[in-house]
Formats: C-alpha cells, sequence, structure tokens
C-alpha cells in the first residue's frame, strides 16, 4: 500500500482524521495542542495520527492535501484546514456546525 492510499483509507474511514505532531494525548506541537483541545472541547471523536512517527507520512499528507503545514484535519473525507482555520471556525461556531451538517456525533454538553 503507498502512503497515499493508506492517507485515502484513513480520511474515507474515519469521520475525523487530525493528521498532527504527536498524538492526542501528547501533542509535541503548539498547533496540533490547539487542535485537540477544540476538537475535545467540541466533544467529537477523531482519529489522531502522528506525523512525527513518519517522514513518509509527514510528506505524504502535506502532498495529498496540497498544504504545507500540519495539523490537517479531515471531517467526512473533506479537508477542513490547519490550526488557524480551525481555530476561527471553532470561534464563529462553524465548526460545530459544520460537524452536525456532515452527520458527525458531537457531545451535546461539550458543546454548549
Amino acid at each position: 500500500m503507498s502512503i497515499e492510499q493508506f492517507i485515502d483509507n484513513e480520511v474515507k474511514s474515519n469521520d475525523v482524521v487530525l493528521f498532527m505532531k504527536g498524538t492526542p494525548q501528547f501533542p509535541q506541537c503548539g498547533f496540533s495542542g490547539q487542535v485537540v483541545q477544540i476538537l475535545d472541547h467540541v466533544g467529537v471523536g477523531y482519529k489522531g495520527l502522528n506525523v512525527l512517527e513518519s517522514a513518509e507520512l509527514r510528506n505524504g499528507i502535506k502532498e495529498y492535501s496540497n498544504w504545507p503545514t500540519i495539523p490537517q484535519l479531515y471531517v467526512k473525507g473533506e479537508f477542513v484546514g490547519g490550526c488557524d482555520i480551525i481555530r476561527e471556525m471553532f470561534q464563529a461556531g462553524e465548526l460545530q456546525q459544520l460537524f452536525v451538517d456532515k452527520g458527525v456525533t458531537v457531545n451535546a454538553a461539550a458543546s454548549a
């Protein structure tokens, strides 16, 4: 399986995927940490993939999305953005609405 096939499979078989530096439990960059905090606050389940474990994954995701930075968030197979975009969408209430529109289960208590 090529790295592009691996990424494509992860993005399409998980509702929410975060390509990040570190893990959701131990982010290893401030930007990845901010996105983890936002997703945890919203209360959405997601899969975190650590790009630091593989140079092939780190470079592959940048080519896959045509986006130069990490973290990268995908919802229902669609690239949403990096840290700044996710933060702005969250502050405007657009991220929460995106999850609702895409049919992604959100913990109501966390999003209130």
